[in-house]
C-alpha cells in the first residue's frame, strides 16, 4: 500500500509523457464526445509542463479536430476545447510551437469558424489568434493571406466587449506586414490602428505607432491620421513609453509633423520637450531623430524659440554627445530666415564660443559649423565677436590636429568677418594661412558660378516654409524586432 502510494506520487511529479500521449490519442480516436473534450482540456492544462515534443505531436490531432468539425454550427464543444488547447501550446517555447500550429492549417480553420461562432467560442478563438500572431511572426502572413484582416476589422466594427483589446493587438501585429498596411486604409481600418496606439500593451501600442509612421509617409494618409486625432495619441505614448517605444514614437511623430499644416499642432501638443529629452538621451538614433524633427518644427518661428531654449539648456548641462547634437541643430536653424534672431536672442552664441574653446573634437566640429553659418548675418557677427569668437577661430586655423572640416568651418567664418568693415582689421593674421586662402578661393568660385549659393558650404538655407521636407532616419521593423516575452 505504502509502495503503491509512493509510485502514484512519483508519477504525478514525473509522469510518463509518452504513455499519457498514447492514452490521449486513443481517447480521440475511440472515445465518445465527452471523453474527447475532457482529454483535450486536460492536455491544455498540462501544456505548461509537458515536453515540447509531446505538444508538437498533439498539434496535428488538434488541427484535425478543427478541420473536420462542422462549420454551420455556432458551438462545437470539442472544437472549442481544441482551440483552447492550441492557445496554451502556442505560448510555450520561443515561438516554434506557434509556428507549427500555423503550418498545421489551424489558422485557416479558426478564420473559417470565427465569424459565425457564438460568444464563448468566439472569445477563445480570438485569444488563440492573438497568441499565434504574437508568438509566431510567420503566422501573421497566414492570417493576412486567408482574409484575417477583413475578419478582424469587421469584428471591431461590431463588438466592443472585453475581447476588443485582443482584436486591436492582433491588428497591430498584422500591420507589421507591408501588404496589410497597403490595404488597411481602403478597408476602413485606419481609425482602429489609432485606437490600438492608444490602449493595450506597450508592445502593441509601439507596433501600431510604427505602422502609422510608415503609413504617414504619404500625404493623403498623413492627413487622415491627423483628422483621426493621432497627434495627441502619439504625444501621450511618447511621454509614457519606455526607451524603445520613445524611439519609434519620436520617428513616427516626426513623419506626421513633416507638413506645414501640422508643425504647430505637434508642438502645441507638447512634443518639443519630449524631443529635447530624446536629444539628451543615450541612444545615437534618438539624437538623430530629435535633430531632424527639430529642423522640421523650427520652420514655425514660435517653435524655433522654444526649441532654442531647450538647446541652450543642453549646451550648458548635457554630455558631449548631446552638446554636439544641440550644436548641430543650431547649425541647421541658423540657416532659416527667422532663426538668426532666434539663435542670437536665446543666449546660445556665448555658449557656442565657449564650446569652441573647451569642447571635444566632435563638439568643436559641430559648433564651428554653427558659427560659420551664423557669421553670414551682420548682427550675429557682432554677437560672435563680442563673445570672443575671432581669436578661437584663428587658433583653430593653426591647429593641424583638428579635422579638415573644422578648419574649413573656421575659415568660412573668418572670411565673413574679413569682409565686414567692423571686423576686418582683426583678421589680418589669418589671411596668409593656407586653409583661409583655400576657402577664400572656394567661396569665390561658388559666388562666381551662382550668387545664390553664398550660404554655408554644407547647409542649404531653408528660405521658404514650403520647403519643409522630412529627412527622418526610418526605424525599420528589423531594427526594432518585437520581443514576444514582453507580452
Amino acid at each position: 500500500m505504502g509502495h503503491s502510494g509512493t509510485d502514484n506520487i512519483q508519477e504525478k511529479l514525473n509522469p510518463d509523457w509518452g504513455k499519457a500521449f498514447y492514452q490521449y490519442e486513443h481517447v480521440i480516436s475511440s472515445g465518445n464526445e465527452a471523453m474527447r473534450i475532457k482529454g483535450t482540456i486536460k492536455l491544455a492544462h498540462l501544456a505548461k509542463h509537458a515536453p515540447e515534443n509531446i505538444l508538437a505531436s498533439a498539434i496535428p490531432i488538434l488541427a484535425e479536430l478543427l478541420t473536420n468539425g462542422p462549420s454551420n454550427n455556432s458551438r462545437q464543444p470539442i472544437q472549442e476545447a481544441a482551440v483552447y488547447c492550441l492557445k496554451c501550446i502556442a505560448r510555450r517555447g520561443d515561438g516554434g510551437l506557434a509556428t507549427e500550429i500555423g503550418e498545421s492549417g489551424a489558422i485557416q480553420s479558426i478564420l473559417r469558424l470565427l465569424p459565425d461562432s457564438d460568444n464563448g467560442f468566439q472569445r477563445v478563438m480570438i485569444k488563440c489568434l492573438w497568441v499565434l500572431v504574437n508568438f509566431g511572426s510567420v503566422n501573421r502572413e497566414t492570417v493576412a493571406r486567408n482574409g484575417g484582416l477583413e475578419i478582424i476589422i469587421n469584428m471591431l466594427n461590431l463588438y466592443g466587449d472585453a475581447t476588443r483589446m485582443y482584436l486591436l493587438e492582433t491588428l497591430s501585429a498584422l500591420t507589421l506586414l507591408r501588404e496589410v498596411r497597403r490595404v488597411l486604409t481602403s478597408l476602413g481600418g485606419l481609425h482602429f490602428l489609432v485606437e490600438a496606439a492608444r490602449c493595450g500593451s506597450m508592445v502593441s501600442r509601439e507596433r501600431a505607432c510604427q505602422a502609422m509612421g510608415l503609413l504617414g509617409v504619404t500625404r493623403r494618409v498623413r492627413r487622415m491620421l491627423v483628422e483621426l486625432g493621432v497627434i495627441p495619441v502619439l504625444v501621450e505614448l511618447f511621454r509614457d513609453g519606455d526607451s524603445s517605444t520613445k524611439l519609434v514614437v519620436g520617428n513616427s511623430l516626426g513623419v506626421i509633423s513633416a507638413h506645414i499644416d501640422y508643425i504647430r499642432p505637434v508642438a502645441q501638443a507638447g512634443a518639443i520637450p519630449l524631443y529635447a529629452e530624446l536629444l539628451r538621451g543615450p541612444e545615437p538614433i534618438g539624437r538623430e531623430i530629435a535633430e531632424d524633427v527639430f529642423c522640421i518644427l523650427a520652420v514655425a518661428e514660435v517653435n524655433a524659440v522654444e526649441i532654442a531654449e531647450h538647446l541652450v539648456g543642453i549646451l550648458r548641462e548635457g554630455d558631449d554627445e548631446a552638446k554636439a547634437a544641440a550644436a548641430d541643430v543650431f547649425w541647421d536653424l541658423s540657416g532659416y530666415k527667422h532663426a538668426e534672431s532666434v539663435v542670437r536672442n536665446s543666449g546660445a552664441i556665448p555658449l557656442l564660443v565657449e564650446l569652441l574653446r573647451e569642447g571635444n573634437s566632435e563638439v568643436k566640429e559641430k559648433v564651428s559649423g554653427a558659427i560659420a553659418q551664423l557669421s553670414y548675418d551682420e548682427a550675429d557677427r557682432v554677437a560672435l565677436a563680442n563673445a570672443g569668437a575671432i581669436p578661437f577661430l584663428i587658433e583653430l586655423m593653426h591647429d593641424i590636429d583638428d579635422s579638415e572640416e573644422l578648419r574649413d568651418n573656421a575659415a568660412e567664418a573668418l572670411i565673413n568677418f574679413s569682409e565686414d568693415p567692423l571686423h576686418c582689421d582683426r583678421i589680418s593674421e589669418a589671411i596668409d594661412i593656407p586653409a583661409f586662402q583655400n576657402m577664400q578661393n572656394t567661396l569665390s568660385r561658388i559666388r562666381a558660378s551662382d550668387e545664390n549659393m553664398v550660404r554655408s558650404l554644407r547647409r542649404i538655407r531653408a528660405s521658404d516654409e514650403h520647403m519643409v521636407r522630412s529627412s527622418l532616419r526610418r526605424i525599420s521593423i528589423d531594427q526594432l524586432t518585437w520581443d514576444p516575452d514582453r507580452v
